[in-house]
């Protein structure tokens, strides 16, 4: 399997509250690093393929430390650019039962918040590459992060390069003068592969499943037959929709499934019930690391890629961070229906 995938997007400090704490409750936080597009690119080097990770940091310690974490986990750096002020910062309150997560964004005038078109050279950071992956946050940051993207995609298409995106909407982000709607659906018309839910493809193309409803802990597969339908529709490039099925029964018990439609063949995941979650930020971000690996490991499987995506991100649940640092072996072996969690000796 010959791979190089790219991501492009912000890496945080990530500040989380201890053992479900309140904000007004804690005097210290969890300190880790986390972001959609890095979150990804951490899942795919785990599977042992080769990636790069795209951004923009200043030159100070706690961009170094971001640097040094990445790359601790065999993600590739050299291609991130220097730069600003500051890295952006996202505190964590974590939920529990039937009081959900908070999270407080503290990112405006990070350093890849404040980047501009040509600060990356996308010739050289797509040399050899196969796959780009980005998200809907990344234009959310700022005009000029989204003016970076813009001309990544172009880039990507003008070499054959698959793009893939998790539309990812951030109602908290979107406030530099744009509107949502505005914005995503140029950027998902040069897209081969599209990653939502429900929320995420309202919101950001306008597209709406009908008779969904995600707080009865079963979500219907099929009622996104309609939408992935209507995106393949509005965007003819795209050749893969993907849905996540989250069931919503409390903070710490949701069901976890995925649907993939390829135009003909809608593709349904098994159901996993997670009863006790440990941390659930990144959760759609492991599915897509796990969606990546899955379409280039398995070649023509889209059942088995699909599959893979699922079980990668169930296991997710059970890892504190942003991270999900699980491996192939590991999540075949939830994939064969081995959830007994038995001490492996």
């Amino acid at each position: 399997m010959s791979a190089k995938i790219i991501t492009f997007g912000e890496i945080m400090l990530r500040l989380a509250t201890p053992e479900h704490l309140r904000f007004h409750q804690t005097n210290s936080f969890e300190a880790t690093f986390g972001g959609g597009e890095s979150n990804v690119a951490v899942s795919i080097a785990n599977y042992g393929l080769d990636v790069d990770f795209v951004t923009r940091l200043p030159k100070n310690d706690i961009g170094d430390a971001a640097i040094k974490v990445l790359r601790s986990y065999n993600v590739g750096v050299n291609k991130i650019v220097e730069g600003g002020d500051r890295v952006g910062i996202y505190y964590l309150e974590s939920g529990a039962v039937s009081r959900g997560s908070k999270v407080v964004y503290d990112r405006a005038h990070s350093a890849i918040a404040e980047i501009k078109k040509g600060m990356i050279d996308w010739d050289t950071v797509f040399e050899g590459a196969t796959w780009f992956h980005w998200t809907g946050i990344t234009p959310a940051i700022s005009q000029g992060a989204c003016d970076v993207l813009e001309m990544a995609i172009s880039k990507a298409n003008e070499k054959g390069i698959i793009v893939s995106t998790d539309l990812n909407y951030r109602a908290k982000l979107w406030n530099y003068g744009k509107h949502v709607q505005e914005v995503m659906p140029k950027l998902v018309t040069g897209c081969d592969v599209v990653l939502g839910n429900e929320e995420d493809a309202e919101m950001a193309l306008g597209i709406k499943p009908d008779g969904v409803n995600v707080t009865g802990g079963h979500v219907e597969g099929k009622a996104y037959l309609s939408v992935s339908k209507q995106i393949m529709k509005q965007f003819p490039r795209v050749k893969k929709v993907i849905t996540t099925l989250r069931g919503s029964i409390s903070a710490s018990h949701n069901t976890w499934a995925g649907v993939l439609y390829d135009g003909e063949t809608l593709f349904e995941s098994a159901q996993y019930d997670i009863t006790d979650i440990v941390d659930r930020v990144g959760g759609g971000d492991s599915f897509m690391g796990g969606l990546i690996y899955g379409l280039n490991a398995y070649a023509e499987d889209d059942q088995k890629a699909l599959d893979f995506a699922v079980a990668a991100s169930c296991l997710k649940h059970t890892i504190k961070g942003d991270f999900n640092l699980v491996t192939v072996p590991e999540v075949e072996k939830l994939m064969g229906g081995d959830a007994s969690g038995r001490v492996a000796r």
